[in-house]
């Protein structure tokens, strides 16, 4: 063999191997937690007892006889293997029984209904059979970022309009459509809404059906906290005002009011034609649910409905015990009808002398709570924190105390750039 061959051996060569990734990787912007993420991990590493009420991760356990329904399928042979895409025939069944017996919508269970490995799932997947490059979607503002970066990841465009006051919200969707060209494809909304807790009443969505059908967009209802409301409040379903699924779809999920969270258990109902859109995508990326999963939630569906019941008691009661609480140090806060999570307004003089990601980094580093910065939801953020209801009443006190005593004495934080590099 000749030394020339040797020189040009791949085995021998030092360039660089460069990965390219797509595009639309690089459409995604840094990830706006990692900053409070790493700090959190710093100090638990060191022995720290941080109270995390940042991520809206559900703490609590499932029914017993879920749980119990979970093991026995398991143990069946028969079910395992894969599992249809479009989740089995009694699933979709109960959940079209759902929204028969809650809101007096009929849906076709073969048809109309869809189960998804968890909403977020579906929801990235139904913007794949939706959305294209040129298309637009409008989104709510402060954004839960998956509506936002579904839409990139499937080349679409996504205009978000502030959702604080739902009036302006329907008339700033007009103007939209009245004035882009092309007008948006898709409208997306998010009601009990993550992360302000904003609540509509049913009329709105009378007013989105009318919309949709005036400027010829379809309709994504996010309908994740269905089942945690508060004070008698009963969140409305876009599907149960008339022409809603000839426009639109819902997407439910079993995480929140049913404790499933980690159990994937999602589902999309509406529309017919982007039901089988959302079918064709799943067909190309997964198999489906585990089976036993799916039997299991069938069970939660037909016998915890006071089990359900009893979780938004519990949510209502850490509400009261975390709004209480920081308004007694001097927060302004406005209690949320629904949903996990407060949305809290920083307070003076702080809101003056710092942006929110510093001080979210200073609750952390001195009062060991992590909470999520509002800017993580987009600008419209700005000057808010959000704060899961996960932890128990006496974690929240606890919470409220130790964020009490690093607020005593106003001053900015000792490292007062720290926020701005990780935003």
């Amino acid at each position: 063999m000749s030394h020339e061959n040797e020189d040009h051996n791949p085995a021998h060569d030092t360039t660089p191997f460069r990965i390219e990734v797509a595009d639309r990787i690089k459409r995604l912007p840094p990830y706006l937690f990692a900053h409070i993420n790493a700090v959190k991990y710093q100090k638990r590493r060191a022995g720290d007892d941080v109270i995390d009420l940042g991520i809206g991760n559900p703490s609590d356990p499932p029914e017993d006889l879920v749980i119990e329904k979970l093991a026995e399928a398991a143990r069946d042979p028969r079910n395992h293997g894969y599992a249809a895409a479009t989740g089995i025939a009694n699933l979709r069944r109960e959940v079209a029984s759902k929204y028969l017996k809650k809101y007096g919508v009929r849906l076709d269970p073969d048809g109309e209904v869809i189960v998804c490995l968890g909403s977020k799932d579906g929801f990235s997947h139904i913007c794949l059979a939706l959305m294209g490059p040129g298309d637009t979607a409008i989104v709510p503002a402060p954004y839960y970022p998956v509506h936002v970066y579904a839409v990139a990841l499937a080349s679409g465009n996504a205009i978000s309009l502030e959702v604080a006051d739902s009036e302006k919200f329907l008339s700033n969707i007009a103007y939209t459509c009245q004035h882009l060209y092309p007008k948006p494809k898709l409208l997306i909304v998010n009601y009990p809404h993550n992360p302000s807790a904003v609540t509509i009443e049913r009329e709105f969505f009378v007013d989105v059906v009318k919309l949709a059908r005036r400027y010829g967009f379809m309709v994504i209802s996010d309908f994740a906290y269905a089942d945690v409301a508060f004070d008698g409040y009963q969140p409305p379903s876009f599907l149960s005002v008339p022409g809603a699924k000839e426009v639109g779809v819902e997407f439910t999920t079993m995480s929140k009011g049913y404790n499933m969270a980690g159990w994937r258990v999602g589902f999309c109902a509406g529309n017919p034609e982007m039901v089988r859109a959302l079918g064709t995508i799943k067909t190309y990326y997964d198999y489906g649910m585990f089976k036993p999963i799916q039997i299991a939630a069938i069970l939660a569906l037909r016998h915890t409905d006071a089990a359900v019941e009893a979780q938004s008691v519990l949510y209502q009661s850490r509400r009261d015990v975390l709004c209480e609480g920081l308004t007694r140090i001097g927060w302004d806060i406005t209690p949320p009808r629904a949903g996990m999570f407060v949305w809290a307004k920083i307070p003076e003089p702080w809101a003056s002398q710092m942006d929110t990601m510093q001080f979210a980094t200073k609750l952390l580093e001195e009062g060991d709570v992590a909470v999520s910065p509002g800017t993580g939801f987009g600008p419209a953020g700005e000057g808010y924190l959000r704060l899961a209801l996960v932890e128990n009443e006496n974690r929240l006190r606890q919470a409220v105390r130790q964020m009490g005593r690093c607020l005593s004495d106003p001053s900015l934080p000792s490292s007062p750039v720290a926020g701005r590099e990780a935003s």
